[in-house]
């Protein structure tokens, strides 16, 4: 994903900062009136954390003050980069050590639910990057821990923050498009060549690209009903930075169909087998990667949903596309423990949630049953819609 410049903007706009008490995790209050900070621990320091730790070093509501990886290494270079005063080699000594409040979890999908739980159950608040867990079972029980524990639990992806996902809610409530029949999107490329977790089980295309599509169309549209799907592996043989070459175990190639209310029907398509003369540069995409149809109008959302370039919409009354909202303004898709230390130091809440994060991890396994199985899988979790603010 591309590194756009980063402002503050976003995290002023609600003016100065009126103080809430809130409870820490280590049961610290701070006063009304106080500008809070709140004290952050990034897990997991490789790739992504080159997006995070940018925008987190410039966010008015952190400070971080530990990093960790299980390369010593790397948490020791982006401590020095960022001038984070402490790095461990190990989650154990991170949470035995300078006391933080947020943990950002960082590393491989498939390590996420464990750590996950090892931080709740520390009493810290948790970002994680997708997916929260394995399984729908497992990640619902974080959530409960995290209520027991007072603490607070968010999952990536963040894209229902942008302002090109606000207008396109904001036109299916106003019923422009009049009855809702069918959207579809898109995202895919050739595949990360730098680790093998991408591949091996609890990897694959649908945790790793399609929760993006997952969670906008579920987002616009309502949880899903129901899921039915095919999944493959296109490419069986791969040749990786830290293995070299390996068999694929998950899949890289997946479509699904998602039942919504009312007869409304939704498709995703994801893979790591897909060819973009644009290579992984969101900014040059052009293309609708989302599309939502109704019997009175249609829309699209210009480029990905990760990196939103505007909406086109047509109407009975206005049959020629407009393109709308072509300024994303401070979204980044980096920003979301941004946003969690914001929520957590402001008591603004979010609009992600992890209700939702564990819909879209619901779905991704249902799509893999249905796979498996040939059948249409009934999904049972649900959250909080319309999403809008």
């Amino acid at each position: 994903m591309t590194h756009p410049s980063i402002t503050r903007r976003k995290f002023i706009r609600n003016g100065m900062i009126t103080g809430v008490a809130l409870s820490m995790s280590k049961g610290t209050s701070w006063a009304e009136g106080h500008s809070k900070r709140i004290r952050v621990g990034v897990l997991g320091c490789g790739s992504v954390s080159h997006s995070y730790l940018p925008h987190l070093s410039q966010c008015p509501y952190a400070e971080l003050v530990s990093a960790c990886d299980i390369r010593p290494e790397r948490a020791a270079a982006q401590a020095a980069k960022f001038r984070i005063p402490h790095h461990y080699p190990h989650i154990d000594q991170m949470l035995s050590g300078a006391e933080f409040d947020l943990l950002v979890n960082l590393t491989d999908m498939q390590e996420h639910e464990h750590l996950n739980r090892q931080a709740l159950e520390a009493g810290k608040h948790v970002w994680s990057e997708k997916p929260l867990a394995n399984s729908l079972a497992a990640g619902q029980a974080l959530l409960e821990l995290a209520r027991k524990k007072g603490v607070r639990f968010w999952g990536a992806p963040c894209m229902v923050e942008s302002p090109q996902f606000a207008f396109m809610a904001k036109t299916l409530a106003s019923g422009a498009l009049g009855r809702l029949a069918a959207a579809h999107a898109e995202y895919g490329h050739t595949g990360p060549d730098w680790s093998a977790f991408f591949y091996e089980k609890g990897g694959g295309d649908l945790p790793d690209l399609a929760v993006y599509n997952l969670t906008t169309l579920t987002g616009l549209l309502g949880p899903a009903k129901s899921v039915t799907a095919m999944t493959s592996i296109i490419t069986p043989v791969r040749k990786v930075q830290d293995k070299g070459e390996i068999q694929v175990e998950a899949e890289d190639n997946s479509m699904l169909l998602m039942e919504h209310a009312d007869g409304l029907i939704s498709h995703v398509q994801s893979g790591f087998n897909y060819f973009n003369p644009h290579g992984h540069d969101g900014s040059q995409e052009t293309r609708h990667t989302v599309s939502i149809v109704g019997n009175r109008g249609c829309m699209g959302l210009v480029g990905y949903d990760w990196d939103p370039r505007g909406v086109d919409v047509a109407t009975e009354d206005h049959p020629a596309y407009e393109r709308h909202v072509t300024d994303k303004g401070d979204f980044v898709w980096q920003m979301g423990a941004s946003l969690a230390a914001e929520s957590l130091a402001t008591g603004r809440e979010l609009l992600i949630t992890p209700e939702h994060a564990l819909h879209v991890l619901e779905i991704i396994q249902a799509t893999r049953e249905s796979q498996a199985t040939g059948r249409r899988i009934p999904l049972t979790s649900t959250f909080r819609w319309p999403v809008v603010r």
